[in-house]
């Protein structure tokens, strides 16, 4: 299927600061036809995360004439490497959960997406796909600022995975070459809008703020390694919802460390 030239004109540069990450994909095939889904839709920024078979002919074969991204294609061995200079992280997810997450559909995420890319140009933004039969696992999603959900019929809800990639990349092309759904950018805002002070967080630093608080409330006492509960959970949600630049990390690490001793360096830090 050819589509209309007149769609294809420009590429808003927003799109180029969004990154599709695929975790631990099985099938090649799947690989190739996200290539197909980015270079479609004006995107080559293609990420995947411990794939099964990577290179493989029947990547190339599903890619079509989106060989291009497939080449340049980057491949990481977990997530947080995939993420780590991110500033905004969406994970895919059919799942309801017990602690309630931000949330939102396809062309709601979109339009907060690119309202962050097109507020900044230095914002590295992605979007998780998880793996073809069980999708994000809870550590994954807890490391995303919001989740998307595509709907579908309760009858069969299960998307494949190359399809999934192309409706997500149809609606960051529709929001980002059009005025519609602009109204639907909420939560975007504070380190997100061109007027702030500080960019925001990393993934990477947010990582490294998370294991050292852990360290202070166990080694203070407050949090049982054993029998932890929801606390930390409740507590990266907090953050999220908090959405801290750079700079109120930096802060609230030297809290803890006058509070609870320095954490040991470790390569999260870096």
């Amino acid at each position: 299927m050819q589509l209309m030239q007149s769609d294809m004109q420009s590429i808003p540069r927003a799109l180029t600061q969004i990154r599709v990450v695929l975790v631990e994909p099985s099938h090649p095939g799947n690989i190739g036809g996200a290539a197909r889904a980015l270079k479609t839709m004006g995107m080559g920024r293609l990420v995947v995360v411990n794939p099964g078979r990577f290179p493989d002919p029947q990547a190339q074969w599903r890619a079509a004439g989106a060989q291009d991204v497939l080449d340049a294609t980057r491949v990481c061995a977990s997530v947080a490497e995939a993420i780590a200079d991110c500033h905004l992280v969406v994970g895919t997810s059919t799942r309801s959960r017990r602690i309630p997450w931000p949330v939102g559909s396809a062309q709601q995420i979109a339009a907060q997406v690119l309202s962050q890319a097109e507020a900044r140009d230095d914002a590295q933004i992605a979007i998780l796909f998880g793996r073809e039969t069980s999708g994000l696992s809870n550590d994954e999603l807890q490391q995303c600022h919001a989740h998307l959900q595509i709907p579908a019929s309760p009858e069969y809800p299960s998307l494949n995975l190359a399809m999934a990639v192309q409706v997500v990349c149809y609606e960051l092309y529709k929001c980002a070459t059009t005025d519609t759904g602009s109204e639907a950018a909420t939560f975007v805002q504070g380190p997100e809008s061109g007027d702030w002070d500080r960019p925001a967080a990393t993934a990477q630093q947010l990582e490294a703020f998370y294991a050292h608080l852990e360290h202070v409330l166990v080694d203070g006492g407050f949090l049982d390694p054993q029998n932890p509960g929801q606390t930390l959970t409740r507590l990266r949600r907090l953050f999220t919802r908090a959405r801290p630049d750079e700079t109120e990390i930096q802060i609230l690490r030297g809290v803890l460390s006058q509070l609870g001793g320095a954490m040991p360096s470790t390569s999260s830090d870096r």
